[in-house]
């Protein structure tokens, strides 16, 4: 049998001198007892996995509004590709799997739905502007309860990883730098895979001057960037890219930004109207009824107040759930008499 204890000396005995070693870490906001058998961050993993928020990214927009095919990515499916180019890179630098993956399952967590369109219009209404890195923190911290506690009480190296996982802060931990950088190599690569197989673009008009660096495939480039991060970063405190990697995936990044993400044919003019009207209705219903949130939300309402009690509700949907229940709200239905 092996226990935390043994897993926790493994460790130190295994893992490279620069790696989180769980029997380290700066712990809790709330002491709890250890777990006899899991370390901190394998029980942060699990506890990730197993909330209802985790289990809503799979009917979140990744980049295409309501696809049609089976074989597009949603938020789940996302987070798992994030996960497992992560685990891949700390597994080859020796560092620590079990706190990587706990950071990439949960850096996701706070997206709205419809994506980041959901996010953008959010972000415009809400007072304070909304940011999905902030809300994954939040909802790990506050809307995840359970009989026993109040928020996931996460370890403290897992919440920087998920607040740190986009924008100018850079995480506390190697592991943390590692999410950071597998998103971008994971949402880009698989995005082009996207927009390809809905005829968005064709591989023959991706830069070609990115892809002889890259690659030209799907897996030689997620192949070829992980070689060269773990190349360039062994050794170093410092997670990165090659300069000529780096170069050539910001590069493909724009290039996406301008044909893929900010297209017209996949943000059509339409779908984003009503992507703001069923938001924005939904925002502002909730605002004038506090009174008709979920219980969650009302306690939350006393807490921090209503518009923060209605972002938390609002951008915890799902596309679907959003959309029904502004039908259910807002859409008139045919009257059926009483008997």
């Amino acid at each position: 049998m092996i226990l935390r204890d043994d897993l926790e000396r493994r460790e130190f005995n295994y893992l490279d001198e620069r790696a989180s070693k769980s029997k380290n870490s700066l712990g809790r906001d709330v002491f709890e007892d250890k777990c006899s058998f899991r370390t901190d961050y394998q029980r942060d993993r699990d506890r990730i996995i197993h909330s209802k928020a985790f289990r809503r990214l799979m009917h979140k927009t990744q980049v295409f509004l309501a696809p049609e095919g089976d074989h597009y990515r949603t938020r789940l499916t996302h987070t798992l590709e994030v996960a497992q180019v992560a685990r891949t890179i700390a597994k080859t630098l020796n560092y620590n799997e079990d706190l990587t993956e706990a950071i990439a399952l949960g850096h996701d967590l706070g997206h709205t739905p419809f994506g980041h369109n959901g996010e953008d219009v959010l972000n415009r209404i809400h007072p304070g502007g909304f940011r999905h890195n902030e809300q994954s923190l939040r909802i790990v911290e506050r809307l995840e309860c359970t009989s026993k506690r109040v928020g996931l009480n996460l370890t403290k190296e897992v919440r920087d990883g998920i607040l740190n996982h986009r924008g100018e802060g850079i995480p506390i931990t190697l592991e943390g730098q590692i999410v950071k950088i597998s998103d971008r190599i994971a949402y880009i690569n698989h995005d082009i895979d996207d927009a390809i197989r809905s005829n968005v673009i064709t591989i023959d008009v991706l830069p070609t001057e990115d892809l002889d660096v890259l690659g030209h495939s799907h897996s030689e480039r997620i192949n070829n960037l992980i070689s060269d991060l773990v190349t360039f970063s062994d050794g170093k405190d410092k997670i990165s890219l090659s300069p000529d990697f780096n170069r050539a995936l910001l590069h493909l990044r724009k290039y996406m930004f301008e044909h893929v993400y900010c297209s017209e044919l996949v943000k059509r003019e339409e779908d984003m109207n009503k992507v703001e009207v069923v938001i924005t209705a939904l925002y502002n219903y909730f605002i004038k009824h506090p009174d008709k949130l979920p219980e969650l939300y009302r306690e939350v309402a006393l807490e921090d107040g209503n518009a923060t009690a209605v972002k938390d509700y609002v951008s915890g949907m799902t596309d679907r759930y959003a959309i029904s229940l502004y039908s259910d709200l807002f859409v008139p239905r045919g009257w059926t008499e009483f008997k």
